[in-house]
C-alpha cells in the first residue's frame, strides 16, 4: 500500500478549504482507491457530526446542517464506487506500534492519540506516504520513515 490519508486529508477532499487543490491534484495523479481505516472514517463522520452541532449553536462555526450531511453522502457514494476503500487493520498490532509511538514521542511532543492511532495504523500496513496537513502528524510520520508530500 502506497498512501493512507488522515482526516485533514478527508476534510479538504468532501469541503473546499485552503488544502482542496492539492487533495484534488494528488487524487487526480492518484491509481486506484484511496484506502483507509474504520477508525478514520469513524473519526471523519464524527468531527462533521461535531461541526453541524457547532453551527447549530454558534452560526460562525462549524458548518451547516446541510453541508456537513452532504459531505457524508459524498463519502458513502465513495465508498460504494471504491473510490475510498476500508483496509483490514490487525489492531492489536497498531495498539502495540501506538503504545511505543506515544511512549516514544508524546512526553516531548504532545500527540493526541488519535493520530497516534492513525500513525500506528499508516506503519502496520507498511504505507510509504501519509496524507495530512497537520502539523503535529506530519512530524510523527515522518520521523517514522514515511514521506509527507506537502
Amino acid at each position: 500500500m502506497r498512501s493512507f490519508p488522515d482526516a485533514s486529508f478527508l476534510c479538504s477532499f468532501y469541503r473546499t478549504q485552503v488544502h482542496s487543490p492539492q487533495v484534488d491534484a494528488y487524487m487526480a495523479d492518484h491509481c486506484g482507491a484511496l484506502h483507509a481505516s474504520t477508525l478514520l472514517l469513524l473519526e471523519f463522520r464524527q468531527s462533521i457530526r461535531l461541526q453541524i452541532r457547532l453551527h447549530l449553536q454558534d452560526r460562525t462555526k462549524g458548518f451547516s446542517r446541510h453541508e456537513g450531511h452532504a459531505m457524508l453522502r459524498d463519502l458513502q457514494s465513495d465508498l460504494h464506487r471504491r473510490i475510498i476503500e476500508v483496509v483490514a487493520v490487525e489492531w492489536m498490532e497498531v495498539h502495540q506500534l501506538a503504545e511505543m509511538l506515544s511512549a516514544k514521542f508524546t512526553e516531548a511532543q504532545g500527540h493526541r492519540l488519535a493520530d497516534i492511532l492513525h500513525i500506528a495504523t499508516a506503519l502496520s500496513l507498511g504505507v510509504e506516504e501519509f496524507l495530512t496537513f497537520d502539523a503535529q502528524q506530519k512530524t510523527l510520520a515522518v520521523a517514522e520513515g514515511m514521506r509527507v508530500p506537502w
